[in-house]
């Protein structure tokens, strides 16, 4: 039976490589190999023994998900559908612009938390994505990108003079600089794969991001919050998108599990440990839902005592959704209550609505598994524990 190597970080990889009977220091060649060259034919790593190749064709692949449709949307936004199996697809978007360009990834099938602004959250949950499925789109997009632009990007021979591998590529050339966890399903409900595939995209020999420039976005586990912050913190979002209980347990049902002074006491922990000295604050703009001047005076109050920004986004519309965008009036009025009691405060420029990439129209193929729309809000709440 072969394995993915994509499954694996640093440590998992020297584990694999050890049951083969190889050296640890091999997964160092491997993930350089693998994630910074874009390899995945075995006998093309030059600089590994005929013998370890060999071994490695008959144990082993890297194998990431397979594209089944790329879309490019007029300004730049590029949005492809992924499967993942059994009838089932995923979707990431990347966002180009002049100082960085941003991988929208997603960890789920599908999400449990169904929170109802959301056309993820109309499709049902199927399972959870593998590590290989969720590094594996960074892997796929880092690689497509680069070869589009013509970038080279390879390893050089071992240095007899430092006896190491050493990349030609300067930094400047990286195409995809940021990532965020903000595509299909609640990453912290994943927390495992999530968390080697962060693994992954910090270390230095495999993508080397900056830990402020992954971003994490979760509707509000509070436990996994904290166990973030203890195994690997990174830039954390969090999907708040109301001022109150009452009106967040109705958008987001996961509030009526972890509700909004709990989940602004882990947000006060997280900083303890984050790279940044602030939580972004997610909040949709809902038309005539949580929109108004006194929403926006109740959410200073809220946060007082938060260190925060805000980022507004304006609803982007699905079929059935139910709501619509806040006009561009309201949510100027919205910002400013926010700028003016000193809270920094940001409206998301929408990208890719033309192919249903922008925020909160990623769904995907999902099988659903779960029949989560007929069932009550308690076993919502139960699945997502």
């Amino acid at each position: 039976m072969t394995v993915n190597l994509l499954d694996f970080d640093a440590e998992g990889l020297a584990g694999f490589c050890m049951e083969i009977g190889e050296k640890p220091f091999r997964a160092r060649q491997l993930l350089r190999w693998i994630h910074q060259s874009g390899e995945a034919d075995f006998s093309n790593m030059s600089d590994l023994a005929k013998v370890l190749r060999e071994k490695l064709a008959t144990t082993a692949v890297v194998e990431p998900p397979r594209v089944i449709s790329d879309h490019i949307a007029a300004d730049g936004t590029r949005k492809w559908l992924l499967s993942v199996g059994a009838g089932n697809g995923i979707e990431m978007v990347f966002i180009p612009e002049s100082n960085r360009g941003t991988l929208c990834i997603s960890s789920q099938v599908g999400c449990a938390l169904a929170c109802t602004f959301c056309s993820t959250g109309k499709q049902g949950f199927n399972r959870n994505l593998t590590v290989a499925e969720i590094i594996g789109q960074l892997w796929w997009a880092n690689k497509a990108l680069r070869e589009e632009s013509g970038i080279e990007y390879a390893l050089e021979p071992e240095s007899p003079v430092n006896k190491r591998e050493v990349i030609r590529s300067p930094g400047r050339s990286r195409i995809i600089s940021n990532v965020v966890f903000m595509g299909m399903g609640e990453p912290l409900a994943n927390f495992e794969n999530v968390a080697t595939a962060l693994n992954l995209m910090l270390d230095d020999n495999a993508y080397g991001l900056s830990r402020r420039r992954v971003t994490v976005s979760t509707s509000g586990l509070v436990p996994a919050m904290d166990r973030l912050r203890e195994r690997c913190p990174v830039a954390l979002a969090v999907s708040l998108h109301a001022p109150n209980d009452a009106l967040r347990d109705q958008l987001v049902p996961i509030n009526r599990k972890y509700p909004i002074k709990e989940l602004l006491a882990a947000c006060q922990r997280y900083l303890q440990s984050a790279p940044r000295d602030f939580i972004t604050f997610e909040y949709v703009m809902l038309d005539g839902v949580n929109d108004s001047v006194s929403h926006a005076r109740e959410l200073v109050q809220l946060v007082q005592d938060t260190p925060c920004k805000f980022n507004l986004i304006p609803f982007n519309p699905f079929p059935d959704s139910g709501y619509k965008r806040s006009s561009p009036e309201a949510v100027r009025i919205f910002r400013d209550v926010l700028m003016q009691a000193g809270l920094v405060t940001t409206v998301r420029k929408t990208r890719g609505d033309d192919i249903a990439a922008a925020c909160g129209q990623l769904a995907g193929q999902v099988l659903d598994k779960t029949r989560r729309v007929q069932r009550t809000g308690h076993e919502i709440m139960q699945a997502a524990r």
